[in-house]
């Protein structure tokens, strides 16, 4: 009888726990882990560097960090770039908004203004 921990289940639950499909491999898994602790340094020392007031190089270790973690998280990004046309063109109807309501301001504080004399 072979007993599977649970963190190895196979996300496939029509595959039988026996075949070698079942359990991903561990090399796919350290390297995982060996992905997200390197990202994770990264971000770290990028931000202890940045904090040093080396600039430069904290920005490079962030922007290594921030694209390592990136490739741990491939689908995440390829919601994120499919979707950010919508983001872009609703943050730009608000601020088409925004920049109305500002020139109605404007409009109502000069009428305001010529009112008392000013």
């Amino acid at each position: 009888m072979v007993v599977l921990p649970l963190s190895k289940l196979p996300k496939n639950h029509d595959i039988a726990p026996r075949d070698p499909r079942a359990v991903e491999s561990s090399s796919k898994v350290r390297s995982a882990g060996l992905l997200r602790i390197t990202s994770a340094a990264s971000l770290v020392a990028g931000g202890a560097f940045l904090l040093a007031g080396k600039h430069r190089l904290g920005l490079i270790a962030a922007a290594t960090g921030t694209s390592l973690a990136m490739l741990d998280h491939q689908d995440s990004v390829k919601k994120w770039w499919t979707h950010l046309p919508t983001y872009i063109a609703n943050v730009q109807s608000v601020l088409t908004q925004v920049e109305g309501a500002v020139e109605e301001f404007a409009n109502q504080r000069e009428k305001f203004g010529k009112a008392i004399g000013h």
